[in-house]
C-alpha cells in the first residue's frame, strides 16, 4: 500500500502526519529521538517544545491569534493538544510543555493511520511521497542531503532558551502578582469566545504554588526594579562572561530578532531593556502605588504552578554567571534554576526560491517540507505550514488538486510570503497583518482594522473549507 513518510516528529511534523493520517493516508513518521538527541532537546516526545512554553497571543484579534483560531477549524492536532494542556498566561496561550508533548506523543502513537519509527533518516526517500519537517536543528547527514537536493545555501539563525526558576524560591514580599492592564486568562478568554481549553489540574506541591484563582490577581508574578536596581543590573549583564560559539556557529555569529538573548538586547542601549522585555507598562507595584522603572516578569510554566520562565530572557550566559547577575533581580535573590538558559543554532531553508505556496518543492512534485526549516517561525507558524503540507501531501496521493489557502486568511498569509518573499534578503517570518492583502475599504483605528482582517479572514477560511479542504475528519 502506498504510504507517506514524513521526517521529523517536531510541532510540523506530527501536525502534517496528523492531517494526512485523519484523510485516511498511512503515515510513517520518523522521529530520531531519544536515539539521537539535538543540541536543545532533552526527551524522546514528540513535539517537545524547547524555547517558551508560550505559543503567543490567543485573542482572535490579534495575529498569532487569529492564526491559532484557523488551525483550530482545521482540525490541528497541536492546537487541540494546547488548549487541552493550558495554563494561566493572560491573554495568551501557554502551556505545561512537559504534559503537551506527551499528549501529542499518545494522540499520534494511537493513531490507526500512523507508525511511529525512531530512527534517524539520513537520506532523502526517492519516488516516495514525503514530508520534510526535521525543523531548524536538522541533523548534519540529512541537512547535507537537503542541501545537495537544492543546491542552495544554507542560512543560519539562533533561538536561545529563558531560564526557569521555582516557584518556591521566588520571594513574593518582593515580587508581585498581575497581568499587564488588568488582563487575566479568565477575562481574555471570554474575549476569546471561550476557544481557550481550561487550565487542568492546579493544585499543587511545595511552596503553595497558585492555582486557578491566582487568575483574580493577574496570571504573572512581576519583579520590580527602581532605577538603581536597573542599572546595576545593566552592569553586571554586560560584564556577564557568555559562553563560546562552537566552530560551526563562528562562521555566522548573527542572532534573529525574534528570539534576541538579552545581554545582545543590553548591548544596543543603556536603555534598551527598560523598553524591550523589562518595560514597565500596564504594571503598578502594589508597594509603592507606582509605575516600576522596570519590571522582569515570570510566566508559569508547567500546570501544577510550580515552575516560572523568566519571559524575554533567552541568553547565552555561562550558567554560573546566570546565577550571579539574575539573582540581583528583586524577588529572585535565592532563585532556584531548573533550568538555564541556553542557545541553539536554527537552519531554514530558502523558501522563495525552492517552494510553492502549497509547500511543495518547485524540483520534485511528491517532496514537501514544513515547519521552521521553512522560515515559518515560531511553535504556531511551524505548525501551520506542517499542516498545510501534510493535507497537501494527502491530497496529491488521493489525486485531488493542491490547495492554496486564500491570501486574506493568516495561513495563506503567511505560506505566500515565505514562499514569494525576495530570495536574497530572506528571513523567517512569524504572523501578522503586515502579509495581508489591504482592506476593501480602509479602516482608520488599528483595533477596528485588525477585527476587520480578523472578520475577513474567518469568513474566507469557512469558504475554502466548504469548498474543498475539508476539517481532517474524513
Amino acid at each position: 500500500m502506498a504510504e507517506l513518510v514524513v521526517i521529523g516528529g517536531g510541532l510540523a511534523g506530527s501536525e502534517a502526519a496528523w492531517q494526512a493520517a485523519q484523510r485516511g493516508i498511512q503515515v510513517t513518521l520518523y522521529e530520531m529521538r531519544p536515539d539521537r538527541l539535538t543540541p536543545a532537546h532533552r526527551t524522546g516526545d514528540l513535539a517537545e517544545l524547547v524555547c517558551s512554553n508560550s505559543l503567543g497571543s490567543n485573542l482572535v484579534d490579534r495575529a498569532p491569534g487569529l492564526l491559532k483560531e484557523e488551525l483550530r477549524r482545521l482540525g490541528s492536532l497541536i492546537m487541540a493538544c494546547a488548549d487541552a494542556t493550558a495554563v494561566p498566561a493572560g491573554g495568551a496561550l501557554a502551556v505545561d510543555r512537559q504534559a503537551f508533548a506527551r499528549l501529542v506523543t499518545r494522540r499520534i502513537a494511537d493513531h490507526a493511520h500512523i507508525h511511529l519509527r525512531r530512527e534517524e533518516v539520513k537520506s532523502i526517500p526517492r519516488r516516495t511521497l514525503t514530508v520534510i519537517a526535521t525543523g531548524p536543528l536538522t541533523s548534519e547527514a540529512l541537512a547535507a542531503e537537503i542541501a545537495a537536493l537544492t543546491g542552495q545555501e544554507y542560512l543560519y539563525f539562533y533561538d536561545a532558551m529563558a531560564p526557569i526558576v521555582s516557584y518556591e524560591s521566588i520571594d513574593l514580599s518582593r515580587a508581585f502578582r498581575a497581568s499587564r492592564y488588568g488582563r487575566d486568562s479568565e477575562r481574555d478568554s471570554e474575549q476569546n469566545s471561550g476557544r481557550r481549553g481550561g487550565v487542568g489540574d492546579q493544585t499543587g506541591g511545595v511552596g503553595e504554588p497558585p492555582t486557578s484563582s491566582s487568575s483574580s490577581e493577574g496570571d504573572y508574578i512581576n519583579c520590580p526594579m527602581t532605577g538603581e536596581e536597573y542599572d546595576r543590573f545593566v552592569d553586571e549583564l554586560l560584564a556577564a562572561e557568555t559562553i563560546s560559539l562552537r566552530q560551526f556557529e563562528q562562521e555566522d555569529a548573527k542572532f534573529f530578532e525574534a528570539c534576541l538573548p538579552v545581554e545582545v538586547i543590553a548591548r544596543r542601549g543603556r536603555e534598551a531593556l527598560a523598553y524591550g522585555p523589562l518595560k514597565p507598562v500596564g504594571l503598578v507595584d502594589p508597594r509603592t502605588g507606582k509605575r516600576p522603572y522596570a519590571v522582569v516578569q515570570l510566566r508559569q510554566d508547567n500546570l501544577a504552578g510550580t515552575l516560572y520562565n523568566m519571559v524575554g530572557f533567552q541568553t547565552n550566559l555561562r550558567w554560573g554567571e546566570q546565577e550571579r547577575v539574575f539573582r540581583l533581580i528583586p524577588g529572585l535573590e535565592r532563585a532556584e534554576f531548573v533550568r538555564f538558559g541556553q542557545m541553539h543554532r536554527n537552519t531554514f531553508i530558502n523558501s522563495p526560491a525552492l517552494l510553492r505556496p502549497t509547500m511543495q518543492f518547485k524540483g520534485r512534485d511528491d517532496l514537501f517540507f514544513g515547519g521552521q526549516i521553512t522560515g515559518t517561525e515560531g511553535y504556531v507558524g511551524s505548525t501551520a505550514s506542517g499542516l498545510v503540507a501534510g493535507l497537501n501531501a494527502a491530497r496529491r496521493m488521493a489525486g485531488k488538486p493542491l490547495i492554496v489557502f486564500p491570501p486574506t486568511t493568516m495561513l495563506g498569509a503567511l505560506c505566500r510570503y515565505v514562499t514569494s518573499a525576495e530570495p536574497e534578503s530572506f528571513q523567517p517570518m512569524k504572523p501578522n497583518f503586515g502579509l495581508m492583502p489591504a482592506l476593501e475599504r480602509p479602516v482608520r483605528r488599528k483595533r477596528d482594522r485588525h477585527r476587520a482582517y480578523t472578520q475577513r479572514a474567518l469568513a474566507d477560511l469557512a469558504a475554502a473549507i466548504a469548498g474543498q479542504v475539508g476539517d481532517g475528519s474524513s
